[in-house]
């Protein structure tokens, strides 16, 4: 890799403070932007420099970014989509902003991200892929548990591939909770752990949640995340199995993730179109 510094544009959670270690691993100088209102005080101790910036601020992003001699940039970390909805406590955008939101043909979350990676590439700013600096992170294809899922799990997650596949092609969520090949629940705005609380209470014991890239899914942004929260909230529903797209998700603290399920019982998939084809 031939560059010497990026920006790291950051949402809230784990995900940005990992790419940000990794990134100084790799010898990168490291300038985190942190979106506000949110904020990232973990990222802080580990990036070089951190700068806060109005999320709506995009001229702002770009000036930043441009004085800092900033030409390539990674985007990572949860950014609430509700937050377009509420008015002074969202995102309350900029003129640039405010014309790239109203040029757009709807606000799904490709939609958003394509606009906004234009105008930064235009102003001469790369965005890099998350998956870059999480290589070890990406879940691999099998079974990653010592509990293999029983037989009507490996139904209900052929069933929830189906469906998660075809909610991703609408631009809906990337995940769906399924018991006895049905759906209780798929992802909207909320996200992935309210979306397991949701199905997981109405279910009941043994729900199945999975969770798939969206076709065509562009590795830059919004690859699908879970951690140590999305395990907890299983055992709070009493989800008992947990399907991953193979060498599509990231799995933060990888480790730590699957010596947890084992311990509560949880079986963890990376799942592929191959295994779910297969009888």
């Amino acid at each position: 890799m031939s560059i010497k510094r990026i920006g790291l544009i950051s949402g809230s959670g784990e995900l940005p403070h990992v790419i940000a270690l990794k990134a100084r691993r790799m010898g990168l100088h490291v300038t985190a932007i942190i979106l506000s209102p949110l904020d990232n005080k973990k990222l802080r101790s580990v990036a070089d420099e951190a700068h806060r910036i109005h999320i709506g601020h995009l001229a702002g992003l770009i000036s930043l970014l441009r004085d800092s001699g900033i030409e390539d940039v990674v985007m990572a970390g949860k950014v609430p989509k509700d937050m377009l909805f509420r008015g002074n406590n969202g995102i309350s955008p900029d003129p640039l902003a405010r014309r790239l939101l109203g040029s757009l043909k709807d606000l799904s979350d490709d939609t958003i991200m394509k606009a906004l990676i234009g105008e930064l590439e235009q102003n001469g700013i790369r965005v890099m892929k998350t998956t870059l600096f999480t290589n070890e992170l990406i879940t691999e294809e099998g079974i990653l548990t010592h509990r293999r899922p029983e037989r009507r799990e490996w139904m209900d997650i052929r069933f929830g591939w189906d469906i998660a596949r075809k909610i991703g092609g609408l631009q809906i969520g990337q995940t769906v909770v399924v018991k006895d090949r049905a759906v209780v629940a798929i992802e909207a705005i909320e996200g992935t752990d309210q979306t397991i609380k949701r199905g997981g209470t109405l279910a009941g014991e043994g729900a199945v949640v999975v969770k798939l890239s969206r076709p065509g899914q562009d590795m830059r942004y919004d690859v699908p995340v879970v951690g140590m929260k999305t395990l907890n909230m299983m055992k709070r529903v009493r989800a008992s199995a947990l399907a991953l797209e193979a060498r599509r998700c990231i799995i933060l603290d990888k480790d730590r993730f699957i010596k947890r399920a084992d311990e509560e019982g949880i079986s963890v998939i990376g799942i592929s179109k191959r295994m779910v084809s297969q009888d």
